[in-house]
């Protein structure tokens, strides 16, 4: 598929950037993609959360009262989990909620997450440009060119530019990554994907490697 590359003042620059059919065409896969946000959510929790059990929580040391002749049950200790201040019972315990796909199934998930933002007309290819210096000014211009300054953005780079992070940061609902990084939570997320025309062969080859032929 072919969409048209688009100037920094947002009209149409008579060119166009081809797309992968395999990548931006396909039938989405609902159930990996379930898997891999469910998977990027998960990894994104610290699970350090703790609770005290009984043999954790200060103070019981000594009985609290006699055993017999006060009408109470024979209870031992005051950090009991039935009683105020007492330890809680089965409460979490620090944990590691992350957990692994295979490789294709990630593939394919990023696959499908592009190919439901290509069938909204959500991806919008953009002529390369960077600054001499941070100016948050010139990328705001840049998404007012565009029509999509009340959108929530993700601009994608064909390699690491700190002038263009730097410009973006301060603008809510823009984030700026490197083409070969966005997962598919980070796609589906947006609003509208704008990818630089040299950062397209950079997406695609980081979802299907092309092989090297021997000679």
């Amino acid at each position: 598929m072919k969409l048209p590359i688009y100037t920094t003042e947002g009209t149409d620059s008579g060119n166009e950037a081809e797309l992968a059919e395999s990548i931006f065409s396909i039938e989405p896969n609902e159930t990996v993609i379930y898997e891999d946000v469910r998977r990027y959510m998960a990894n994104q929790r610290q699970g350090t959360h703790k609770t005290k059990e009984r043999g954790e929580v200060r103070g019981g040391g000594r009985k609290a009262y006699r055993q017999k002749g006060t009408g109470q049950a024979r209870r031992g200790s005051i950090r009991s989990p039935l009683l105020k201040g007492g330890g809680t019972v089965f409460g979490p315990k620090p944990r590691d909620y992350s957990f692994r796909m295979s490789k294709k199934s990630r593939q394919l998930a990023r696959k499908s997450a592009l190919s439901i933002k290509a069938g909204e007309d959500a991806i919008k290819i953009i002529d390369d440009f960077s600054f001499d210096e941070p100016r948050t000014r010139k990328v705001v211009d840049i998404l007012k060119g565009l029509e999509v300054e009340n959108e929530k953005v993700l601009l994608l780079t064909a390699e690491t530019d700190k002038i263009i992070y730097k410009s973006a940061r301060n603008i809510p609902n823009v984030k700026v990554l490197e083409a070969n990084k966005p997962t598919t939570y980070q796609i589906l997320d947006a609003d509208v994907i704008l990818i630089q025309d040299s950062a397209v062969d950079v997406l695609q080859g980081s979802i299907e490697p092309v092989e090297e032929v021997e000679a």
